[in-house]
């Protein structure tokens, strides 16, 4: 798995390296951009968070969150700033944003926001690959086995899907045991959870 990086976008160069530093001090990878044009340029969805300095010339971190969230992207944020503009932090939080921490924040503070935000995209990350795995097995079913999955999740007897689609009880056993193995799933109510709302 690609390992993940603490991303800093600050127009401040030494507030970029103090953050790498203490970054690095606990392990933490971390990569330092001087503008939102920059960081935009660079970054490809990959695993990891953002710290993020709201004031910045030209992209300022709010419309810089706006143009990650327009991408598809999903990178946690944790902003900071130097000027205690609640509005913004406001806004940041209602747009998505982990935290809003205030400069000169304390180093405990920074990182213990940090490792939630690196957490939540982890998490994050693993449901979209459960969630791609689980529409891969759905598309190796046929249309056949579809249609009787379907049947099975609304809670139909065997006999009664038999009836219904006018099979044998032993072509339905059949599937059935068939979507299960496909699905990768060991009981019903486990093929319920892996099935997509009808």
């Amino acid at each position: 798995m690609t390992e993940a990086y603490v991303h800093i976008v600050d127009d401040d160069e030494a507030v970029r390296d103090s953050l790498g530093l203490l970054f690095k001090s606990v392990g933490l990878q971390s990569r330092g951009y001087a503008s939102a044009d920059e960081f935009l340029e660079q970054y490809a969805d990959s695993p990891g968070c953002l710290v993020l300095d709201v004031r910045m010339p030209r992209i300022n971190g709010l419309e810089l969150q706006r143009l990650i969230r327009k991408r598809g992207w999903m990178i946690p944020i944790v902003f900071i700033s130097g000027h205690g503009d609640i509005p913004m932090a406001v806004e940041a939080i209602r747009e998505g944003a982990l935290d809003f921490l205030q400069k000169p924040f304390r180093e405990a503070d920074m990182l213990d926001r940090v490792q939630q935000a690196l957490a939540r995209d982890a998490e994050q990350r693993a449901q979209i690959q459960a969630q791609k795995k689980t529409h891969a097995r759905l598309d190796s079913l046929t249309p056949r086995e579809r249609e009787i999955a379907s049947c099975i999740v609304q809670g139909m007897a065997n006999k009664v899907i038999a009836l219904e689609l006018g099979i044998s009880l032993r072509t339905v056993e059949l599937h059935r045991a068939r979507i299960m193995e496909k699905m990768q799933v060991k009981s019903v109510a486990e093929l319920v959870r892996a099935m997509p709302e009808e």
